[in-house]
């Protein structure tokens, strides 16, 4: 239990420093920091102009990380983004020159632009946290994240990310506009200097792996577990979907329910964790029917639909055996 407060406080730390500069976005703050807690990996889908960039830059600051920014273009190319190997004719041999990939927090900006021969070259890295150049594997440093941006309004010049890259990313959300109030804030904090520049880090890299390392200690009742279960499974027998979540998708909400009870300091996940992810982590690995899209159905809609109709297990079930949380 003490390495989950521990947990708790270090996100505490990072979330209120992140704020300090992303005004009014608690919610899309704390399920970055749920993806960081867990390893994984973030697609954020929003129009141009809504903190998506400063967002990842933020936090690579808060937590004095290295940060590389990839502008994903048409002509971008896999070697780009992963690096190469070059003659080095003054040392006659062959040198690897690593690509802006090796870094703990890369922003892939735009990703559905580049080919997919170019996006593919994310996969290894993303998934088992290594890079293999003309035959010659090598690993990355821990922690790693990718935080990749879409537009979700044009779509000239796109390629979009098929199923197999959608599925590596923990997370799928917007970051969304202001509200009123929040977008004077803005105005008032940026007025005179951008509060960025000023920005100093509050973690280091081992505060991280010790918050990553505390997530599995987080306590999964069965009942809990048949919950999520059960969602998944209803995901993939709904009427107007064509593909449902994968195993992977199982996992990755079981996961992400462990960081989020770790980074607010409780050890066991609560139902509501799980209501409360469900669409952030499920949404993008869901496809629904061509006739579902006509009337408008998409996956938001087969979430929601699904969690009214799973049976939410009693809140108490949530405990561990023993009688409660320890």
């Amino acid at each position: 239990m003490e390495s989950i407060k521990a947990a708790g406080a270090v996100a505490g730390r990072i979330q209120a420093n992140v704020s300090t500069v992303i005004v009014g976005k608690p919610a899309a703050i704390e399920l970055v920091l749920v993806a960081l807690a867990t390893g994984g990996h973030v697609l954020l889908e929003d129009v141009p102009g809504t903190g998506k960039t400063l967002l990842a830059k933020t936090l690579a600051r808060s937590l004095d990380a290295t940060f590389r920014r990839i502008q994903f273009t048409p002509d971008l190319l896999p070697s780009d983004v992963v690096g190469l190997s070059f003659f080095n004719q003054k040392a006659g041999e062959f040198e690897y020159r690593p690509g802006p990939i090796f870094a703990h927090i890369l922003l892939a900006d735009e990703i559905n632009r580049a080919t997919p021969r170019t996006q593919s070259a994310l996969l290894e890295a993303m998934e088992e946290r290594q890079v293999t150049v003309e035959g010659v594997t090598r690993p990355m440093e821990r922690p790693f994240m990718v935080l990749a941006t879409q537009n979700p309004v044009e779509q000239e010049g796109t390629f979009p990310l098929p199923e197999a890259q959608l599925d590596r990313f923990l997370l799928k959300l917007p970051v969304g506009y202001p509200e009123a109030d929040e977008e004077m804030a803005i105005l008032d904090r940026f007025r005179e200097q951008n509060p960025f520049t000023e920005l100093k880090p509050v973690a280091g890299l081992a505060d991280v792996l010790a918050l990553q390392a505390a997530v599995p200690q987080v306590f999964v009742s069965r009942p809990v577990q048949q919950y999520i279960v059960d969602i998944v499974r209803a995901t993939r027998m709904h009427a107007g979907v064509e593909l449902g979540v994968s195993p992977r998708g199982t996992l990755a909400l079981m996961k992400a329910c462990q960081a989020l009870a770790a980074i607010r300091g409780r050890d066991y996940i609560l139902p509501d964790d799980v209501q409360q992810l469900a669409l952030p982590v499920l949404g993008h690995r869901i496809i629904t029917t061509s006739h579902a899209r006509v009337r408008g159905t998409g996956a938001k809609d087969v979430v929601s639909r699904v969690l009214t109709e799973v049976a939410v297990p009693a809140e108490k079930t949530a405990f561990r055996a023993e009688g409660g949380a320890s």
